[in-house]
């Protein structure tokens, strides 16, 4: 996915493309339906297949980063999106999760990396890496694949947040602490 409503990619044969399409929503349809075609021509789906839909702006969050998201989830399937499942799109609150800390299913942590302000991502994750074989009662059948699309709104970048002891900044190396819970170092917008 590229600014202005192109796409690149490469085929088998390592041949670069590029295809400009009329739309936003035509060029993330698209890249929707790649991701899907690469999930379906998968012998076995073992790990998460991310495809920006998106790419935001500033730096990629990291294991430590603090992120707020809106997100839909649909179970896949007969090869495609089948119902949803979960979503927080059309609730007042975004969901905030501190990436690593293993709050979220396994997948999520994974397929957010790298991700940036403002950027939205699909994700297909495999079962292993969800719900697995005990699925969610009701509403996640057991050994379900799991498709998101997640929407980055505000991210706490671990070495923007100062101590909270006020020792200054905290590098993305140092084993410092992370900030109290309650501080809401987000950006405002």
């Amino acid at each position: 996915v590229q600014p202005n409503n192109y796409s690149t990619f490469y085929d088998d044969q390592r041949q670069n493309w590029s295809i400009m399409f009329e739309s936003e929503k035509a060029a993330t349809d698209f890249s929707k339906q790649v991701c899907i075609a690469k999930c379906n021509s998968s012998p076995a789906l073992d790990s998460v297949l991310c495809q920006d839909l998106l790419l935001g702006e500033g730096q990629g969050v990291e294991a430590g980063d603090s992120v707020e998201v809106a997100y839909t989830g649909w179970l896949f399937q007969n090869n495609g999106l089948g119902q949803v499942f979960d979503s927080n799109v059309n609730k007042d609150k975004l969901l905030r999760l501190k990436l690593g800390s293993g709050k979220v299913i396994k997948g999520w942590e994974e397929g957010m990396m790298g991700m940036k302000k403002g950027g939205r991502r699909y994700l297909i994750i495999p079962p292993a890496w969800a719900y697995g074989a005990q699925g969610v009662p009701g509403r996640v059948p057991p050994d379900s694949t799991l498709v998101f699309e997640v929407e980055v709104r505000r991210v706490k970048l671990v070495k923007e947040c100062s101590a909270s002891d006020g020792q200054g900044v905290i590098s993305r190396d140092s084993p410092a602490p992370s900030p109290v819970p309650n501080s809401d170092g987000f950006s405002a917008d």
